[in-house]
């Protein structure tokens, strides 16, 4: 058929065709569809003006078949963010036609609730590309006029109140009397519905409102919007009432200040919410995430929620119902994998979230007395339900509690033993499950304090054969475990496992394979003893676990059999792991599907083997590296979809995919994919690790993969993998060139690799938002410096000293945001500690700047000072006593670096730098003192004339550091020794500015320092040099130090060794 003609015919005047087409757009018959599809696109790069119009035309007859679907295409059309955006390329006269004709379609009456949603987003969409640059005015006045007039039917209202709430940044500013019209929508007699968009409407406004002023001028709307939630719950709308507390929830996230005025009967209207029996779960699990969300807001509003502690109190009870809701089916006990999780309802695991959540939020000062006060009880109960949620309970709160738990460890873990012995199977499971979180959350401290009471009643737990599911519940207490405290329990524990290997039970066996891998991994070469006992049974599931169904089972004893090779090394390892390398090895090159464990389980036991193997392990990389490039390429698999409420997309079913909401978008990315991305990174960072040299053919296809990845922000393990591999590479790469192992390379190959490694760290520490990865950047950059040294050029010199700037100023203005977060009414103790948390994370990065500008100054030495002189006014700053130990003694380290490896040319900086450092002689904190005294000792070397005026001063703090009554603490011992051999720098150097018949005596006094080795040997040598010289001071009249001297000399060697 003519293009042109099927055109015409199908956007003409008889709507018959395009309903057919529109209706072939949502056929289930793939080849329908996919025709129907091609057509359209066709028509959309044709006839764009027809197609949109004739589209819009269908609007105007809501009760028409094919009127949602016609919205929902006509919004792509017009929608900026859509790929199918066509209104610029439209003509005028089509635009203002389709301005005007959703106006109409949004006026008409009786719009269908299907329809007026999609055709809300539409209109929305088209206003957010023209309202910018005022070229909509008719819809300001359709909006007003809507909203205002009394005469508009309800539904015309939502409509335009809908669309008010997606355009609030874009109109807050310009429309008239919001603050009436909003109030009205929330107290409209006859509509629940209207008043639910009023909510919308005001809190999409108060979020997009600039300032807490401008927001305060909505405060008296809240009870409003009480009323309009309270409203739609008693008339029996869930529906709406859902909504509304989505919207609340967004609020409570987004600003959560706003409701501090009004906290209290806010809060207790969810509480009442989430109380009732009556409701929906739905309802009811969206006002507690309300108050949980408020818990959790401790940037925007620390403390705020503390300072109403009762409501942890009725919300506690609220979770500990929910986690009530848990049945015990057979089909649990049956212990298999598939019903894992039988018997437990949406309720019970949102609680068990919410729960965790709530302890991390709020802390255990605030969370334990009221749990405390709960479970005894629930502990005491006939119902074994009670008892079971009891434990889970424990389990949910450790890790936010765990500070105050471990201060009450035998009280809590008493509690949880006790139930090993209770008479209900799931309520024994729970009890087991909870040692296993607490060994994870309270260690090692539960280990080394309690390993005496838990892994007697943990192996007697294996003993339950009444219950194959208890006894399939994972020991991972080993995992925080020494092995000085493991080895006593082996003998009792290898062997209760290997019969439960075989046991029937898949699960069981499973469990036991996870348990002895955690017990060889934390016993290290202690089971060398159980080895050809444990790897006859671990070989054979590995080679007979062929079935589908034996599929994770074979997973398991990969992961076991490589941890057990490394515990126990490769020479006992070594004939096995050639059979057993030579089965991963015909795995490796059958054909997996796409979900099959085996894959990621083999990526890390290949990587395990290769560590226990060492270079011997090269011969395999052939076959590993293909498949673990592949996996390290896999692309992000992300969809974006509208989040509009209901939209055709909705959140998806599919438990491999993660939904998060970025505005009007969702966005929905597939974990899975991701794990085995970050796996097989993590694996290749190894495999360059491990082999050095040895990894010189795969550096390039490694490089090229891993670089890009720097600024992966899908997945943050991915990126901490690329980061950590960058120096490893290069190490790789100057070793083998150095060893001649480069296929003929030489160091320009190294300059090549360092040129696209180091820029491209330096763009990744621009970019990076996680504090955390940047230090990470900053140490790998640090690496690649040391490795690459004098290579580097000098404008990359400058882009690594530009981010450094970049990093500090970054810093500092999160430690300032963080400062005024102190200052806000509600802060506490709890919100400090916080705040202390946060900087600690900020010192991490400063010591990594300190670490990367001191390996510049001993690269370059003084072709580094005019950087330096740059970098003066960040660094002089963190000298100040407004700032922390930290900053301080990072900003002394950077100068010490740059006087000890620019010596006489960094004179110029004493003036600058000299009298802080002589301050911090008296720092309270000792690494502080350590890095002054150090800093003191190196100017007295190398500085000359120029540290002359400053040679009493410094002798006077000096002797403050040394003769502290507590100067030989641990502690202290460091920054003593570092004193100590500045004092002799003194001595030696500026032998005539002092009176060397007092200092001289007092410096031998001080000797042998036996905690700074490297200081250590550098003050022998001195003491050497001094002796060589005949300084008739150091020997003293008639020699008497002279016996002094050779106790020294008697000790030396053992402070040195």
């Amino acid at each position: 058929m003519d293009p042109q003609a099927d055109a015409a015919a199908v956007l003409g005047a008889d709507p018959a065709a395009l309903t057919a087409l529109l209706a072939d757009l949502t056929s289930p018959a793939n080849e329908a569809r996919s025709r129907a599809e091609q057509q359209f696109h066709a028509l959309r790069g044709s006839h764009p003006d027809a197609l949109a119009l004739s589209l819009a035309h269908l609007l105007l007859s809501p009760a028409h078949p094919s009127a949602p679907i016609a919205a929902v295409l006509l919004r792509r059309l017009i929608a900026p963010s859509s790929q199918a955006f066509v209104y610029p390329a439209l003509s005028a006269a089509t635009q203002s036609s389709l301005r005007a004709l959703l106006l109409s379609a949004a006026s008409a009456p009786a719009l269908p609730r299907s329809v007026c949603r999609k055709l809300s987003d539409a209109v929305a969409e088209l206003a957010s590309f023209l309202l910018p640059a005022n070229a909509w005015p008719d819809l300001l006045h359709f909006l007003y006029k809507s909203i205002d007039s009394s005469s508009s039917p309800p539904g015309l209202q939502e409509s335009a109140l809908n669309i008010l709430a997606r355009l609030a940044s874009h109109l807050a500013a310009v429309f008239p009397n919001l603050h009436g019209l909003l109030l009205a929508a929330l107290s409209h007699p006859s509509s629940a519905d209207v008043r639910v968009a009023g909510l919308n409407a005001a809190i999409s406004l108060i979020q997009s409102l600039p300032s807490a002023g401008a927001r305060n001028q909505f405060q008296d709307l809240l009870p409003a919007m009480m009323r309009a939630l309270a409203e739609s719950l008693n008339c029996g709308n869930e529906g709406s009432a859902q909504e509304a507390l989505e919207m609340m929830v967004e609020l409570a996230g987004a600003e959560p200040r706003f409701l501090r005025r009004q906290l209290p009967d806010v809060v207790a209207s969810m509480l009442q919410i989430a109380e009732a029996p009556g409701l929906e779960d739905g309802t009811r699990h969206l006002a507690v995430e309300f108050v949980v969300t408020l818990a959790e807001a401790r940037e925007r509003a620390p403390g705020m929620m503390r300072k109403l502690p009762w409501y942890v109190g009725r919300l506690f009870a609220v979770l500990m119902t929910m986690l009530l809701d848990v049945q015990d089916e057979p089909a649990w006990h049956a212990a298999v994998s598939e019903e894992e999780d039988a018997g437990e309802t949406g309720s019970y695991i949102f609680a068990q979230e919410c729960l965790d959540r709530l302890a991390i939020a709020v802390g255990g000062n605030t969370i334990l007395p009221v749990a405390a006060e709960l479970l005894p009880s629930f502990f005491s109960s006939e119902d074994w339900k009670r008892r079971h949620a009891a434990l889970v309970m424990i389990a949910q709160i450790a890790e936010g509690s765990a500070k105050v738990m471990i201060k009450n460890l035998e009280q809590v873990v008493g509690m949880v033993l006790n139930s090993f012995q209770d008479p209900h199977p799931r309520v024994r499971w729970a009890a087991i499950n909870a040692v296993g979180q607490l060994s994870t959350d309270l260690g090692p401290e539960l280990q080394n304090q309690l390993h005496h009471v838990v892994l007697p009643a943990l192996a007697s737990a294996m003993d339950d054969v009444q219950s194959p599911r208890v006894q399939a519940t994972i020991l991972n207490f080993s995992e925080n475990c020494r092995p000085d405290i493991l080895t006593p329990y082996l003998d009792g524990i290898v062997g209760k496992l290997l019969l439960l290997l075989q046991t029937g039970n898949q699960m069981v066996q499973e469990a036991a394979l996870t348990a002895l891998a955690s017990a060889a991994d934390s016993s290290q070469e202690h089971f060398q003893k159980y080895y050809d006992a444990v790897m006859p049974y671990l070989k054979a599931i590995l080679m007979n676990a062929t079935d589908k169904s034996n599929r994770m089972l074979r997973a398991k004893s990969m992961e076991c059999i490589s941890l057990v090779g490394m515990a126990v090394g490769k020479q006992k390892f070594k004939d096995d792991a050639k059979q057993v390398m030579e089965v991963l090895m015909t795995l490796q090159g059958s054909q997996m599907e796409a979900d099959d464990p085996i894959t990621s389980y083999m990526l890390q036991a290949w990587a395990r083997l290769c560590k226990c193997l060492g270079q011997d392990f090269l011969p395999y990389m052939s076959v590993v590296m293909p498949p673990l490039l592949q996996s390290a390429q896999l692309k992000p698999d992300v969809s974006v979809t509208s989040a509009g409420p209901e939209d055709e997309n909705g959140e998806s079913d599919d438990e491999g995919v993660e939904t998060i909401t970025l505005g009007d978008k969702r966005i929905g990315i597939r974990t899975s994919l991701l794990e085995e991305k970050a796996t097989a990174c993590n694996m290749l960072c190894c495999y360059a690790d491990e082999l050095k040299e040895g990894f010189f053919p795969w550096i390039d296809q490694v490089t090229t993969t891993l670089v890009p990845l720097l600024k992966f922000y899908f997945h943050e393990e991915v990126r901490k993998a690329a980061v950590s591999a960058m120096s490893e590479l290069l190490r790789s790469a100057k070793l083998a060139i150095e060893k001649g192992q480069a296929q003929g390379r030489d160091k320009s190959y190294l300059k090549q690799l360092s040129d696209y490694i180091v820029p491209a760290l330096v763009e990744a520490m621009h970019k990076e938002p996680e504090p955390q990865i940047c230090a990470s950047i900053l140490e790998s950059l640090n690496e690649s410096i040391q490795i690459s040294g004098t290579l580097l050029e000098e404008n990359q010199v400058r882009s690594v000293v530009e981010g450094i700037k970049e990093v500090i100023v970054a810093s500092s203005t999160r430690r300032i945001e963080r400062t005024e977060r102190a200052k806000a009414e509600d802060f506490d103790s709890e919100e400090e500690e916080l705040l202390r948390e946060e900087n600690e994370q900020e010192d991490e990065i400063f010591d990594q700047v300190g670490d990367c500008l001191g390996t510049l100054a001993k690269t370059f030495k003084t072709y580094f000072l005019p950087f330096f002189d740059e970098l003066s006014m960040y660094l002089t700053p963190m000298l100040g006593k407004d700032k922390t130990s930290e900053e301080r003694r990072i900003a002394i380290c950077i100068f010490d670096d740059v006087a000890e490896h620019c010596r006489e040319a960094a004179v110029r900086y004493y003036d600058t730098y000299l009298p802080s450092l002589l301050e911090a002689c008296a720092s309270e904190n000792p690494d502080v003192r350590q890095a002054a005294v150090y800093g003191i000792g190196i100017c007295a070397e190398f500085g000359g004339s120029a540290f002359r005026p400053h040679t009493g001063d410094a002798l006077s703090r000096l002797y403050n550091v040394i003769k502290h009554p507590n100067a030989l603490d641990l502690d202290n011992a460091m920054a003593y020794d570092n004193a100590v051999s500045a004092l002799g720098k003194i001595c030696q150097f500026h032998h005539d500015s002092i009176d060397a018949s007092q200092v001289l005596p007092a410096w031998l006094s001080c000797l042998p320092i036996k905690n700074d080795l490297i200081e250590a040997k550098l003050v022998h040598e001195q003491l050497c040099a001094m002796l060589e010289k005949s300084e008739r001071e150091l020997l003293g009249h008639n020699n008497q130090y002279l016996p002094k001297i050779v106790s020294v000399f008697a000790e030396v060697p053992i402070a040195v060794s």
